[in-house]
C-alpha cells in the first residue's frame, strides 16, 4: 500500500536537506529547517538563551549523569554518557570546514556530536551511528526512481488532494509531491542501514550544520532505542502518518534546539556553512500546500516534546515514542488524551461509480485537522482568497499560519490551530471512480466528524466560503453548488447532521445525487432565481440554521498573498527565504515516509 504523501526515491529514510552548493546545509537546513532568515521574524536568532543542561521536569536520578572530561576514555563502553570513543561533549576542534570536511574531520565532529546529544538527551547510544558520503550521481543511481506508482493509486491520490484544494483537477498529485523533492536531498539517516548518509556534488567535501547532524543523530539514537522501522512509526492514514512523525521529528528538532542554545552560549561550535547557491528550483515551482502540510510534525511536534519533557522528563518522551500520537489534532494541542470519535460511512453511490477498496485504509483517506487547516490556509496564499477570517484581507489570512504564538530557535514555526477545523473528531474520505467506456469520472464523499454541533457549523461555514470563492456566487442552502471553471471545478454537495459534515463532488450536479441519493439536496438553481436571499445557510437537513453562508464575495484586493509577496500591515509575507525554509523540511519528511 502506497501513503499519500509518500515518495520512493529513499524508502524509509530521514532526510536533511539543502538548497545551498557544497554539501548539506548550507545556510537554511533541515531536517526542520534551520537557523537562518525566517517567516516574520521568527527565530531569526537566539531569543532565548537560557540553557536547560535537564528538563524541568526531570529529578535527581531520572538519568545517569555525564561523565567528566576525565572520566572520558577511548575504552568507555556505551554506557557512559556524554562520551563517545573518546571525545568528551565540551571538547573543542582543531578545524573548520570553511573548505569542506575531510574524512577524519568528518569523523571527529561526528563523535563529538554524538557525545552532545548524549548529553543533552541523558542517555547513551548502544552502538555508533556511521557518517558516509555519496555522490550525486551514486544517490540517484541507488535510489528507486522517483515517485512511479500504478494508474489506480495516481486517480485516487489525485482526488485526495483535489479534496483538499491544494492540488487542482488536471494535475498529478505525485508530480506535485516530486516537485517539491526536486533533486535537493543532501543526506538522510536510514533506519534500515542504520547509517547517516550524505550527498555531496562530484570533487566536493561535504559541510553540515552541527546542529543538523545533531538532529540526524537524534534519529539514529531514536532507532536504537525504538526500531524506527516499526509499523507504529508509519501511520495507516496520512493524518496518522504526520501524527507518528509529531513524536520522532518532534524530539528530534527539540534536541536540536538544546544543542543551537548549547553552541550559541558554552559549546565551541563549527559555524554553519555560509547559504548560497541553488540545487532545489524556484520557490514558485514548489506547491505551499503539500509543502506546509508535511511542515506540521516539525513545528508542531517540537513544541508538543518541550511540553512533555517539562511536565514529565524523558521517560515522557520514552513512553510516547512507545505510543506514538495517533492524529495530528493530538499534537497540535499537545494532548496524548485528545478523544477521536468513529466515522460512519456507507457506501450508497448508484449508477457506475465505485471506490477504490485497495488503496488507503478500505478505500479512505483520514486527512486530519493539520491537512484541513492548511486546506483553508492555502486559499489565501495560491488564490487571494481569504477563508478563515473572510472578514478580513487575504494577507492577514496568510499570517494567521506564519505568524504563532510561540517561536523556535533554529527554524521558523507555523500555527496549524483555529477555531474552523480545532473540533476535528474524524475523518474518512472516499475517492470514486466511474468508468463508462472512453467516459471517465472522478469525484468523492467525505464525511467528518466533529466533538460538537458549532464545531460542525464551523467548518461547514468556512469550507463554503471556500467553495464560492472559487465559484464567485452565493450559496443557496439545500442547493448543490457549482463551480465553472478554475482549478477546481464542478459539483458540490454540503450537507451537515449534528456533528457530521458530509461533502459529495462529482463533475456535474446528477453526479454528486447519485454520489449521495440519500442527500436531501436539490439542482442548482438557474439564473432566474436571483431574486432570493442565498446569504443565510438554514442547512439542507432543517437542522443547522445556525451556519451562516458568508461566501467570499469579499475582495482581498490588496494583492498581498502569495511566495513573494507582502501581506501588509508593515510585515513581511511567506516569502521566498521562509518557503525553502518549509520546503527543506518538508522533503525531509517526504523522503523519510516513502515507503511501500
Amino acid at each position: 500500500m502506497r501513503r499519500v504523501l509518500t515518495l520512493s526515491v529513499v524508502a524509509a529514510a530521514i532526510v536533511f536537506l539543502s538548497l545551498g552548493v557544497g554539501g548539506v546545509a548550507a545556510g537554511p537546513v533541515v531536517e526542520g529547517v534551520a537557523a537562518g532568515p525566517v517567516v516574520e521574524g521568527v527565530a531569526a536568532g537566539h531569543a532565548d538563551e537560557t540553557l536547560r543542561d535537564a528538563p524541568t521536569g526531570a529529578t535527581l536520578g531520572d538519568a545517569p549523569a555525564s561523565a567528566t572530561a576525565a572520566e572520558c576514555d577511548a575504552g568507555d563502553g556505551t554506557e557512559v554518557v556524554g562520551c563517545w570513543n573518546g571525545t568528551h561533549y565540551e571538547a573543542e576542534l582543531s578545524f573548520d570546514q570553511s573548505d569542506g570536511l575531510n574524512e577524519s574531520e568528518l569523523e571527529a565532529l561526528t563523535h563529538l556530536t554524538m557525545a552532545r546529544v548524549e548529553h543533552l538527551r541523558e542517555r547513551p547510544f548502544r552502538e555508533d551511528v556511521p557518517v558516509e558520503t555519496v555522490t550525486r550521481s551514486e544517490f540517484m543511481n541507488d535510489s528507486p526512481g522517483g515517485n512511479d506508482t500504478d494508474e489506480a493509486f495516481r486517480r485516487w491520490n489525485d482526488q485526495v488532494w483535489e479534496a483538499l484544494f491544494v492540488v487542482g483537477e488536471g494535475t498529478n498529485a505525485n508530480d506535485e509531491i516530486d516537485a517539491v523533492f526536486g533533486g535537493a536531498v543532501s543526506g538522510f539517516y536510514s533506519p534500515a542501514d542504520d547509517r547517516i548518509v550524505l550527498v555531496v556534488a562530484e570533487g566536493e567535501e561535504p559541510q553540515i550544520d552541527p546542529s543538523t547532524l545533531a538532529h540526524e543523530l537524534v534519529h539514529g539514537m531514536q532507532d536504537q532505542y525504538h526500531d524506527l522501522t516499526r509499523p507504529r512509526y508509519a501511520g495507516a492514514t496520512q493524518d496518522g502518518d504526520l501524527a507518528a512523525d509529531g513524536i520522532v521529528e518532534g524530539e528530534a528538532v527539540h534536541v536540536e534546539e538544546l544543542y543551537d542554545a548549547r553552541c550559541a552560549a558554552s559549546w565551541t561550535c563549527l559555524d554553519p556553512p555560509d547559504a548560497g547557491g541553488g540545487g532545489g528550483g524556484s520557490a514558485a515551482d514548489y506547491n505551499f500546500g503539500i509543502l506546509q502540510t508535511v511542515l506540521q510534525p516539525y513545528s508542531d511536534g517540537a513544541l508538543y516534546v518541550e511540553e512533555l519533557v517539562d511536565e514529565g522528563g524523558w521517560e515522557a518522551v520514552n513512553e510516547t515514542m512507545t505510543e506514538p500520537p495517533e492524529s495530528t489534532a493530538e499534537v497540535i494541542h499537545r494532548n496524548p488524551e485528545y478523544e477521536t470519535r468513529e466515522v460512519t460511512f456507507e457506501d450508497t453511490a448508484t449508477g457506475e461509480w465505485e471506490t477504490y477498496p485497495d488503496q488507503g485504509v478500505d478505500g479512505a483517506e483520514t486527512t486530519g485537522e493539520a491537512s484541513m487547516f492548511v486546506m483553508f490556509w492555502y486559499q489565501s496564499l495560491e488564490y487571494d482568497y481569504p477563508v478563515l477570517e473572510p472578514e478580513t484581507s487575504a494577507g492577514a489570512n496568510v499570517r494567521i499560519h506564519t505568524r504563532p504564538d510561540e517561536e523556535l530557535r533554529t527554524r521558523a514555526n507555523y500555527n496549524y490551530a483555529h477555531e474552523s477545523t480545532d473540533g476535528w473528531a474524524g475523518d474518512e474520505l472516499y475517492p470514486y471512480r466511474a468508468d463508462d467506456g472512453d467516459d471517465a469520472r472522478d469525484g468523492y464523499v467525505w464525511v467528518t466528524e466533529w466533538q460538537t454541533p458549532g464545531d460542525a457549523a464551523a467548518f461547514r461555514e468556512t469550507y463554503l466560503t471556500m467553495l464560492t470563492a472559487h465559484g464567485g456566487d452565493e450559496y443557496e442552502a439545500g442547493e448543490i453548488y457549482e463551480i465553472e471553471g478554475g482549478d477546481f471545478p464542478g459539483a458540490y454537495g454540503v450537507v451537515r447532521d449534528e456533528t457530521t459534515v458530509t461533502i459529495a463532488h462529482a463533475p456535474e450536479p446528477a453526479g454528486v445525487l447519485e454520489l449521495r441519493p440519500e442527500a436531501d439536496l436539490d439542482p442548482p438553481t438557474t439564473d432566474d432565481a436571483d431574486g432570493e436571499d442565498g446569504g443565510t445557510d438554514t442547512g439542507s437537513d432543517g437542522d443547522d440554521g445556525d451556519a451562516t453562508d458568508t461566501g467570499s464575495d469579499d475582495d482581498a484586493g490588496d494583492g498581498s498573498s502569495g511566495p513573494d509577496a507582502s501581506t501588509g500591515d508593515e510585515a513581511p509575507g511567506f516569502g521566498v527565504v521562509a518557503a525553502l525554509l518549509g520546503l527543506l523540511a518538508a522533503v525531509s519528511l517526504l523522503a523519510r515516509r516513502g515507503r511501500d
